[in-house]
C-alpha cells in the first residue's frame, strides 16, 4: 500500500490523500485552503468565478499534479469525500474532472451541497455522483479486484460526517478527518463505536488522523454544551428595540437548530440572510434533516437582502437575524453591515452573538480583531466564542487510536505545530516515529 499525502499535511485545509493498492488508486477528500480563498475575495458585485488555474496559482487547491508525476492519475477508481466542509469537498469542482471515470462517493448531504456548488459555479462534471448513507458501503471495481468503501458514522460540526474505510487485500485504510466523539449530539446519533471495534478486529493497516487539536489536553465538549451556551446568550439580549444578530457556520445544521429553538422564545421573526445559509439549509431540507425549516424565513438575493435590511433599520426589535461573516470574510453580510455598506447601521445597545471560533489562520485572526473593534466602537454588545469545536482534543484522539488499533498512523489536518503533539501521543501509546507513526508533508509518498 502506497499513500500520497497530497494536501493538508502542512496547513489547516486543502485536504487530499491518495492511496494506491496494486494498480488501483483512491482519492480521499479534495478540499480548499480557505485563507487563500479569503484573500482572493473582493466585494460581491466584483466577484468573478474561480478557475482551476487561478486557484492553483494562489495555492487554494491541492497540488494533485503529483499524481501525474507518480503515474497514478489514470489509475484513480473513486473519489471519496468524508463530509461537506469546504476544506474537504470545495476543491472537487476544480479537480475531479481530471479523473472523469472516477465516481464521487459521499453521504447524501455532502452530495446535495456539492451539486449546489456546481450549479452556482456553472461547472459540469462527467464524474458519476454516488450517495452512500452513513453506516453503509459501496463496491468499486479496480484492475486488481473489487474494493469495498465504507462510510462509518462519526460526529463533527455538520450533518452526516463519516470515517471512510477502504477495504483492501493489504488491510483497511481508515480516513478519519474530521471528528470528535460526541455522545449527545443535537441532531443524529452518537458515533458508531461498534463498527470501529469491528474494523479493529478485521485489521486496520493505517489510519490518517485529524490532528488539529492533538495538543489540547481535553476531550472536546458535546454539541449539547453549545446548545446551552446559545440559550444563555440569547436570553441575555434584553433590549426590546435593539438588533439581535447571531452569526455561525452555515453548514452547522445542529447549531442552527439550537439558535432557532431558543430564538423562537424571543417572539422575534427569525430570518436567515445570505446565499451560503440558503445552500446548506436547502441541502438539509432535501434529505429531510432540517427540523426548523418552517420556523424561519430565508433571504438570499442581494436586492431582497438590502430591502430587508432597510426594514430592519426601522424595526430592529422585530427580528432575530442569522447570518454568516463570523470570520470577518470580505463581502460577507456581517462584514458589509459592520462597514456601513448596507441600509442597516449598527447602534449603541445592538447585540451580536458569535457562535463560532476563529479559524486559526493569520488572515482570519486579524480580520476578526478589526471587526470586533469596529463593533465595540459603535456600542454594540458582543458575545464571542458561544461555541464548542467539531474537532476532537487529545483525549478523543487517544480513544480513536485505542479503539481502532491501526498498525500505522499518519497525522493530518494541520501544520507541523499541530501534528507534532499527535506524534508525541502516538509515541506514548507505543508507536515508533517514522516506523509506525509517520510525519508527512504535501506531495510525499509513504510506502507501507
Amino acid at each position: 500500500m502506497e499513500i500520497c499525502t497530497v494536501g493538508g499535511f502542512e496547513e489547516v485545509g486543502k485536504n487530499m490523500t491518495a492511496v494506491k493498492v496494486g494498480n488501483d488508486v483512491f482519492i480521499f477528500d479534495v478540499g480548499l485552503y480557505l485563507p487563500a480563498i479569503i484573500e482572493l475575495q473582493e466585494q460581491e458585485s466584483q466577484q468573478e468565478r474561480y478557475t482551476e488555474r487561478k486557484l492553483r496559482s494562489v495555492g487554494a487547491i491541492p497540488d494533485d499534479k503529483v499524481l501525474d508525476k507518480l503515474g497514478w492519475a489514470d489509475k484513480v477508481r473513486a473519489i471519496c469525500i468524508g463530509h461537506t466542509h469546504l476544506d474537504h469537498v470545495g476543491g472537487v469542482p476544480y479537480i475531479a474532472g481530471r479523473y472523469p471515470k472516477a465516481p464521487i462517493l459521499a453521504t447524501p448531504f455532502t452530495i446535495e451541497v456539492l451539486e449546489s456548488i456546481l450549479r452556482d459555479e456553472k461547472i459540469s462534471l462527467k464524474n458519476k455522483r454516488v450517495s452512500v448513507n452513513p453506516n453503509s458501503s459501496f463496491n468499486v471495481k479496480g484492475e486488481s479486484g473489487e474494493y469495498k468503501i465504507e462510510f462509518v458514522h462519526a460526529t463533527h460540526s455538520t450533518l452526516q460526517s463519516t470515517f471512510v474505510a477502504l477495504h483492501t487485500k493489504e488491510g483497511v485504510f481508515l480516513y478519519t478527518l474530521d471528528f470528535k466523539f460526541d455522545k449527545h449530539p443535537v441532531i443524529g446519533d452518537p458515533p458508531n463505536y461498534k463498527r470501529l471495534h469491528e474494523l479493529s478486529k478485521k485489521g486496520i493497516k493505517v489510519a490518517v488522523v485529524d490532528s488539529l487539536y492533538s495538543g489540547a489536553e481535553r476531550r472536546t465538549a458535546s454539541e449539547r454544551i453549545a446548545r446551552n451556551l446559545i440559550q444563555e446568550a440569547i436570553s441575555n439580549c434584553r433590549g426590546k428595540n435593539t438588533a439581535l444578530i447571531v452569526t455561525t457556520f452555515s453548514s452547522h445544521i445542529a447549531r442552527l437548530k439550537s439558535i432557532v429553538d431558543f430564538g423562537k422564545k424571543t417572539n422575534r421573526e427569525i430570518v436567515f440572510v445570505g446565499r451560503s445559509l440558503n445552500k446548506y439549509v436547502q441541502a438539509a431540507q432535501n434529505i429531510k434533516k432540517c427540523p426548523f425549516i418552517k420556523d424561519i424565513k430565508i433571504i438570499k438575493y442581494k436586492k431582497q437582502v438590502n430591502s430587508f435590511l432597510k426594514n430592519l433599520e426601522k424595526n430592529r426589535g422585530n427580528y432575530l437575524i442569522v447570518c454568516t461573516g463570523h470570520q470577518a470574510e470580505p463581502g460577507s453580510i456581517l462584514d458589509r453591515m459592520v462597514n456601513d455598506k448596507t441600509p442597516f447601521k449598527f447602534k449603541d445597545g445592538d447585540n451580536v452573538i458569535f457562535s463560532s471560533s476563529v479559524i486559526p489562520a493569520a488572515v482570519n485572526i486579524n480580520s476578526r480583531d478589526l471587526m470586533d473593534k469596529k463593533l465595540r466602537k459603535k456600542g454594540v454588545r458582543i458575545q464571542t466564542d458561544i461555541h464548542v469545536s467539531g474537532h476532537g482534543g487529545r483525549e478523543d484522539i487517544r480513544d480513536l487510536i485505542e479503539i481502532t488499533k491501526p498498525k500505522h498512523i499518519i497525522p493530518a489536518h494541520g501544520s507541523l505545530q499541530q501534528e507534532t503533539p499527535m506524534i508525541e501521543l502516538a509515541t506514548e501509546l507505543g508507536y515508533k516515529f517514522q516506523e509506525t507513526v509517520h510525519l508527512s508533508s504535501n506531495g510525499k509518498v509513504i510506502n507501507l
